[in-house]
């Protein structure tokens, strides 16, 4: 069996290996764009979270965060950039610092991954009031499309 290919086939074997080589840049902007879009639910359901200025008691659970803890999430959450590691490429998504409550045991105030955490899950002083699941849940298929999108957009430009 004898095949010919014409000149063609050059262009697009090249075009082939330009698109091994980027693409992990490429990748890397469609999960970053799609973390973004989780990010955004997320955000979205941290303005949910009802405030309680109440005092907790074994009895007496709150039901929600003070406003300062609740404002202290709002500008702590946030996205690292994206990260290959070892060919996995990775977006974080988390809360950042401390927020402006402060106390004896948090005399910088309390970790808003901690409170975060609290507000996902609940204690035994504080109702949970999920807010990264549901968001994760509600948001997954819009970014899921967004990443399908720039992985498209990305591979068009190379393979012209």
């Amino acid at each position: 069996m004898k095949l010919t290919v014409g000149s063609g086939i050059d262009n697009y074997i090249d075009q082939l290996q330009n698109l091994s080589l980027t693409a992990p840049e490429a990748i890397g902007k469609a999960i970053y764009e799609g973390a973004a879009i989780v990010s955004d639910a997320i955000k979205a359901n941290i303005e949910r979270i009802p405030t309680d200025e109440g005092f907790a008691s074994p009895g007496n659970k709150l039901q929600g965060i003070k406003a300062i803890q609740k404002t202290g999430l709002k500008k702590a959450f946030g996205l690292a950039k994206s990260r290959n590691d070892n060919g996995y490429i990775n977006v974080k998504a988390g809360f950042d610092g401390y927020n402006l409550l402060k106390s004896k045991k948090y005399p910088q105030g309390q970790p808003n991954a901690m409170i975060a955490r609290t507000i996902e899950s609940g204690n035994s002083y504080t109702q949970k009031h999920p807010f990264v699941g549901p968001a994760v849940q509600t948001s997954r298929e819009a970014a899921e499309r967004r990443m399908a999108e720039v992985i498209d957009r990305e591979t068009s430009k190379i393979m012209k």
